[in-house]
């Protein structure tokens, strides 16, 4: 029995080194941002001056100050779209294809005029068009503009964004067609219309793409930086020391280092990747089933845009719609990514103990000794949160935490930047935030359009009409409408629109304003784990060489706490530091996460032992009695109920125990 074991063993590994997909393909298949031409001929000087140029001048204005909010956003939109064009074929079946044709260097070539047209008739366009109106060079530009960012949005994003920035424009000019009444607005011609997208600060240039060209900019390209620089890769190894020897020390780590690499990546899709195909193949080496294996690093790499201090890029928009400041937000943030994490570990460690997964040996883990040596390479990290929490601009912290990472890369010959590297990292750091910047521009429209019409206010009526005056009710309407747009939009363009249109339904019947706007946040974010289309699940799933669905279902039990935690937030706002003391926090916290360990329990089926089925009902229902908000006594008598099925079931398996010696 042993021989046929280690042959299938031999097999399996085979197959594994046969038939593995590489990340490209996976990112490809499953990460629109990345399917990208892969041989651009004599164009990647192109590509490269314009990337590096882009990259330099977010970090020359990040130091000096801004240009005016047309003018920098122009500049960045006008690049991006030029890099997009050249870099991004027609379609996906054309990535292996050398070199641009001519129709995308002419777009490219045209996308760059369009929007340094707004630059050099800056003036003309924000003061004389008030007298003289705009000329038809103007209108064509606009219509041009337009165009090509949603031609862009499609390459560099995908379709469903660019389906509702286009309902959204012809809503605009045909509202006064609409067939419901409610929904009726004047209306507008197309020229006007164009106008008001491409000339004002009320839609492309608005708000999203203003913060895009500032703060986002910087922190991704800070992401890139630890990337580069190989710090990543001492997160990964902090992971495995610290709980790489646990009960299923492998799915643990993935979790941890998932979360740490989730705060700079900013995609769920690509960390996934990034982090999967190394976690996923050892987390299998341990005896996790594939499925599992995909769905917990799906889970943990989606947290981490949620995780503070580097939150996902809509974190920095949620704070200009809010009115909070950032250095708020991530401490904010900071209860409700706590417990989603425990429920993610809780999740793991039920797995494990059910299948009887033990932590790796010390052999192979990382020395905490050697780590503790490499302890100044969080000095990056460690030097934005200070900044933040001293009331810096997210501009400055950002540049603070890239001038830190650059330096602390030379101390040692692994993390040290040659000169070409240098170049290379300037712009990847351009490369990473294209779909950005053009979901950013594309949620503007939809903004505009929302802003102009009165649609928000329609739409946010609508859903507390719907709800009929329940709460509960249009809480869950108004997170089926997140979790469907974050099925086709990307996180930062899923809140921008949700913020919009769904968040003022929930501020409109009392919840405080950022506990609406986080809780919109989570939803826009979990789409991405919840079946049927969950993209990073899938992801995982290509490199565990997994059932995709089952891989979501399985990242969708592990990741439950992210499906109650905005519920437990907007009923109770104190986890979201909403008037909190410490004797009103701490209760909230403590049974917030005692009940995750009911509610992990029963969505893994394992407590103490395999749990009956009605065990299983009881873990579930214990597990929601104790999170339930606003009332001590409910939430005991849910701790009560888990440690009732904790006390019968230790028992049980004493007794099971008892009667094995026995025998």
């Amino acid at each position: 029995m042993a021989n046929n074991d280690d042959k299938n063993n031999s097999t399996d590994e085979i197959n594994e080194n046969t038939q593995q997909p590489s990340e490209t393909e996976i990112l490809e298949k499953y990460d629109r941002e990345s399917a990208v031409r892969r041989d651009l001929g004599r164009w990647i000087w192109v590509a490269a001056i314009i990337g590096i140029s882009l990259t330099i001048f977010h970090l020359y204005t990040g130091l000096r100050g801004p240009y005016t909010s047309i003018m920098q956003g122009a500049i960045h939109l006008g690049s991006a779209l030029a890099l997009i064009f050249i870099l991004y074929p027609v379609k996906r079946t054309l990535t292996k294809k050398r070199g641009v044709p001519w129709y995308d260097a002419l777009l490219a070539m045209t996308a760059l005029f369009c929007n340094f047209y707004v630059i050099w008739n800056y003036e003309k366009l924000t003061t004389q068009v008030i007298i003289h109106g705009y000329s038809t060079l103007d209108t064509t530009v606009a219509f041009l503009g337009v165009i090509l960012l949603l031609e862009a949005t499609r390459r560099a994003v995908g379709v469903p964004i660019v389906v509702i920035a286009a309902a959204a424009l012809l809503y605009g000019v045909y509202g006064n067609m609409a067939i419901f009444g409610e929904f009726r607005h004047s209306g507008f011609d197309w020229p006007s219309y164009m106008e008001r997208m491409f000339y004002s600060t009320e839609a492309i240039f608005g708000t999203p793409i203003q913060i895009s060209s500032t703060f986002i900019y910087l922190f991704l390209f800070f992401g890139v930086m630890l990337v580069q620089t190989n710090i990543g890769q001492f997160f990964n190894d902090l992971a495995f020391g610290a709980t790489g020897r646990f009960t299923g020390g492998t799915a643990k780590a993935a979790v941890s280092a998932s979360a740490f690499q989730g705060m700079v990546t900013g995609s769920s899709v690509a960390n996934t990747v990034s982090s999967g195909s190394f976690t996923i193949p050892m987390m299998k080496r341990s005896k996790f089933k594939p499925e599992f294996a995909a769905g917990a690093e799906a889970s943990a790499s989606t947290g981490g845009q949620i995780m503070p201090p580097i939150m996902g890029a809509a974190a920095f928009i949620m704070a200009d719609y809010t009115g909070v400041p950032y250095s708020e937000i991530i401490v904010i943030a900071l209860v409700p990514a706590l417990l989603y994490f425990s429920g993610v570990f809780m999740g793991t460690h039920f797995e494990a103990k059910k299948q009887g997964i033990r932590g790796l040996p010390k052999s192979e883990l990382p020395s905490m000794k050697n780590i503790m040596k490499r302890i100044d390479l969080l000095a990056p990290l460690v030097v934005i949160i200070t900044l933040l929490l001293n009331g810096y601009t997210p501009t400055y912290s950002a540049l603070y935490g890239i001038a830190t990472a650059f330096l602390v890369s030379f101390f040692r010959k692994d993390t040290r930047l040659t000169i070409p590297a240098m170049i290379g990292t300037l712009e990847k750091g351009a490369r990473v935030a294209l779909p950005v910047i053009v979901a950013c521009a594309s949620a503007g429209i939809i903004v505009g359009t929302v802003t102009t019409t009165g649609l928000g206010g329609i739409i946010a009526g609508g859903i507390i009409n719907l709800a009929g005056g329940n709460f509960f009710l249009l809480m869950f309407y108004t997170m089926i409408a997140c979790i469907l747009l974050g099925m086709g939009l990307p996180t930062t363009a899923n809140y921008v629109v949700t913020a919009s249109m769904a968040a003022p339904a929930l501020i409109a019947v009392g919840v405080p304003d950022i506990a609406a706007h986080m809780f919109v946040f989570y939803f826009g974010i979990v789409a991405d784990i919840t079946p049927p289309v969950c993209l990073a699940a899938y992801a995982g799933a290509g490199i565990a060489r997994a059932n995709p669905l089952s891989s979501g279902v399985n990242a969708f039990k592990i990741a439950i706490a992210a499906f109650i935690i905005p519920y437990a937030f907007v009923y109770n706002p104190v986890l979201v530091l909403e008037e909190a003391t410490f004797a009103t926090l701490a209760p909230a916290l403590l049974t917030a996460l005692i009940g995750m360990i009911g509610v992990s329990a029963g969505m893994m089926n394992y407590f103490f032992a395999h749990p009956k089925w009605y065990e299983r009902i009881l873990l579930l229902a214990a597990g929601l009695l104790a999170i339930y908000p606003g009332s001590l006594m409910i939430s005991l008598s849910g701790i009560g109920i888990l440690i009732l099925i904790g006390i019968v079931q230790y028992l049980r398996n004493r007794k099971d125990h008892d009667n094995l010696q026995t025998a």
